[in-house]
C-alpha cells in the first residue's frame, strides 16, 4: 500500500465525515441563531434555553437525513472494502 493510497483513503474519509455531519451542524447553527435572536429581542439571557430546541431540531434532522447519511457511509465502506485487494498489493 503506497502513501498515495493512504492519502486518498484519508481524504475520502474526511470528505465523507464532513458531508455526513454538515446537515446536523447547519440545523444546529440555524436553530441556535434563531434562539439567540429571540433571546436578544426578549432580553431573556438563560444559558440553558438553547439546549432543548437544538436537541429536538437535531433529532428531527436525523430522522430526515438519517437514511441519506447511512447511504453515504455505506457507499464509502463498500468502496473501501471492494478495493481491499488493491490496497494489499494483490
Amino acid at each position: 500500500m503506497t502513501e498515495g493510497q493512504v492519502l486518498d483513503i484519508a481524504r475520502d474519509a474526511i470528505y465523507t465525515i464532513i458531508i455526513c455531519a454538515a446537515p446536523m451542524l447547519i440545523i444546529s447553527l440555524v436553530v441556535g441563531l434563531i434562539i439567540s435572536i429571540f433571546q436578544t429581542v426578549t432580553s431573556i439571557q438563560e444559558q440553558t434555553l438553547t439546549f432543548v430546541p437544538k436537541i429536538i431540531a437535531v433529532f428531527v434532522g436525523m430522522m430526515i437525513f438519517g437514511s441519506w447519511i447511512l447511504t453515504n457511509l455505506s457507499e464509502f465502506m463498500t468502496n473501501l472494502w471492494s478495493n481491499f485487494s488493491v490496497y494489499l498489493g494483490g
